[in-house]
């Protein structure tokens, strides 16, 4: 008999590290439900840069991408979570969140906050249970567009 809980975490890393487009050599920063078994899941992959929240040291802009997996907390938390996580992402950093929170605009309400946080969302797209976002700081986004 095989222990199959870490499955459902295992399979969000793809979809987040391919939304993410980063490569190896970038800095990801990990929060969330099962951001251990991100972390995991990444280091398998071939991604050794990885931290998580309780791992991440003091707030320096460094991280390359925050991958998110919200899949049990409510959308309220995750704003919470957000504002103090922001300022360790560097300016052209990619935020990836994975929710599926059951309220229905749950979607709109992420995309607010992450507004407010000065991020323009790039793609959104469904996942089994729930939707991945991916988000970079507008000002990130208009200089990808202006080279």
């Amino acid at each position: 008999m095989t222990d199959n809980s870490a499955a459902p975490h295992e399979s969000a890393v793809v979809p987040l590290i391919e939304l993410a487009r980063c490569s190896k050599h970038h800095r990801f920063l990990v929060a969330g439900s099962s951001s251990t078994e991100l972390m995991v899941g990444l280091h398998r992959r071939g991604f050794t840069r990885v931290a998580t929240t309780a791992t991440c040291g003091l707030p320096q802009g460094q991280y390359d991408a925050g991958l998110i997996d919200w899949r049990t907390y409510s959308i309220k938390s995750l704003e919470t979570t957000l504002y103090w996580l922001v300022h360790f992402l560097a300016p052209s950093a990619v935020l990836v969140i994975l929710i599926d929170v059951p309220e229905r605009t749950a979607s709109r309400k992420l995309r607010s906050m992450l507004e407010r946080l000065g991020f323009q969302v790039e793609v959104g797209t469904r996942y089994a249970r729930g939707s991945i976002i991916a988000a970079r700081r507008r000002d990130a986004a208009q200089m990808a567009v202006a080279a």
